[in-house]
């Protein structure tokens, strides 16, 4: 594979980095391990004061780092300075919480039981993230962060688009006071992954990314028996009930689908509304997909960025013209975007019904699938018939009737009157296809640590 920065807004090369060697990835990784036999070892005072610092960091330089994701992956700048605050956020929440989120439990003991018994939890060790290109700072953050804390070290093997943002957190964490080896950029070739897996100073692997992928290295990581999570792809309903307040519903609707160019494996791809309100909401969501405006994702004013590549742009347009082949309609709305760079013209996809091989899929950028359902139960039945299980969203003004069907979508995460919220203080996970295990919160901080179960009895208890 070929590591480059590649400008999406004029597909222009900017850069373009040389894969790790053999060589250098078994250095990596042993100096990963002897960071670790140390790390883990010192105070969760001294841990988060390198996570506060790191994200300290962050917020100072918080321009020059969000300029980098523009011109990496094509996303607006005002959304990429808003990726660098929630990074910082997540390592925040670290920095505060620390030791508390790792506590001794003490367990009681009723039955046959002798002695007093405890759950400590301590670090695994080398860790691999592979982390995708939609989110190249809050991606790696996810991961980074809680296992920092936890005691674990980290190898990153970051998506091949986004090699100069990846190569920015060696710098953040060493300017942090992070220990040589404790995290380290690798532009890891992908015949050289299941080798890293292999290796036993490497404890576990975390992915996000495509299912397919996901698919691959959760049968590496079961093959060398270690433990893994898999972020993956979604398809996530955005459920619009008959009491919805239709006006703030189509903007939230518009901006669910089309934020970072649609390119979010939680952002509201399939539009279920029930008939009552289908046209009103029909007519408005057009009118608010019809006013994005796309261009330089530099300008302040522009709302629809490029998408990240030129070959995703292309990609998506197999997948519409497969959808319409299967019986869909499709319609472009906007003025038109600009010839130059991986923009994809906004597309509303109807007609779309489970005989079309596409209505499974995902669409991963500014291409809305809009459902009309008779009512609230066939609406969450078109809910769940999909593979995917990530997130989702129910609008109503009835929030405790929106909570019982939110109760009723199987998914891992579902929001009520809002299309997502990623935040640093919410679990992040899903279920089915959208693949297994939590990041965020204490959820995130406990996959990748050992529950040890430690018992002490007394040498004079009877025998």
């Amino acid at each position: 594979m070929t590591y480059q920065t590649i400008n999406p807004y004029t597909n222009e090369v900017v850069a373009t980095f040389p894969d790790a060697t053999h060589e250098e990835v078994d250095a990596a990784i042993t100096a990963a391990h002897a960071a670790f036999l140390s790390w883990r070892e010192t105070p969760f005072s001294a841990r988060t004061a390198v996570l506060g610092k790191a994200a300290a960091l962050l917020r100072a330089d918080r321009r020059r780092y969000a300029e980098l994701l523009t011109l990496e992956m094509g996303k607006v700048i005002g959304e990429a300075e808003a990726e660098v605050d929630l990074s910082a956020d997540i390592l925040q929440y670290y920095a505060d919480r620390g030791e508390t989120l790792l506590e001794t439990e003490k367990v009681p003991v009723a039955y046959a039981a002798e002695g007093q018994v405890e759950i400590v939890s301590q670090p695994l060790g080398v860790l691999l993230s592979i982390e995708p290109w939609n989110f190249p700072y809050y991606q790696v953050v996810r991961v980074a962060a809680p296992q920092l804390l936890a005691g674990n070290t980290i190898l990153l093997k970051h998506a091949s688009n986004v090699p100069q943002a990846a190569a920015m957190f060696d710098d953040l964490f060493a300017r942090a006071g992070l220990p040589a080896g404790g995290f380290q950029n690798l532009y890891l070739p992908h015949a050289l992954t299941e080798h890293v897996i292999d290796d036993p100073r490497v404890r576990g692997v975390a992915l996000t990314g495509s299912e397919e992928a996901g698919s691959i290295i959760a049968a590496y990581a079961a093959k060398a028996v270690k433990k893994s999570t898999l972020e993956l792809g979604g398809s996530d309903a955005f459920v619009v009930l008959k009491d919805a307040d239709i006006d703030k519903t189509a903007q939230w609707a518009v901006f669910g689908r089309h934020w970072n160019a649609g390119q979010v494996c939680v952002s509201a791809k399939r539009m279920i509304v029930v008939d009552d309100v289908f046209d009103e909401f029909f007519e408005k969501y057009r009118a608010g997909v019809a006013a994005l405006r796309s261009g330089d994702p530099m300008d302040p004013k522009t709302t629809l960025a490029p998408m990240s590549s030129q070959g995703a742009a292309d990609n998506l347009a197999v997948q519409v013209k497969k959808a319409v082949a299967g019986g869909a309609k499709a319609e472009t709305l906007g003025a038109p975007v600009p010839s130059k760079g991986a923009f994809f013209q906004p597309t509303i996809l109807t007609g779309m019904d489970s005989k079309n091989s596409s209505y499974y899929e995902e669409f991963f950028g500014p291409v809305s699938i809009v459902i009309r359902v008779k009512d609230e139960a066939e609406a969450i039945a078109v809910a769940n018939d999909s593979p995917f299980g990530l997130g989702g969203s129910v609008f109503t003004k009835d929030t405790k009737n929106g909570e019982k069907v939110a109760r009723k979508i199987d998914t891992g995460m579902v929001y009520v009157n809002h299309p997502t919220m990623v935040k640093a203080d919410i679990p992040f996970g899903g279920i089915k296809h959208s693949g297994y295990g939590h990041e965020l919160t204490n959820l995130g901080i406990q996959e990748f640590v050992n529950k040890k179960v430690i018992d002490v009895v007394d040498i004079n208890a009877a025998f």
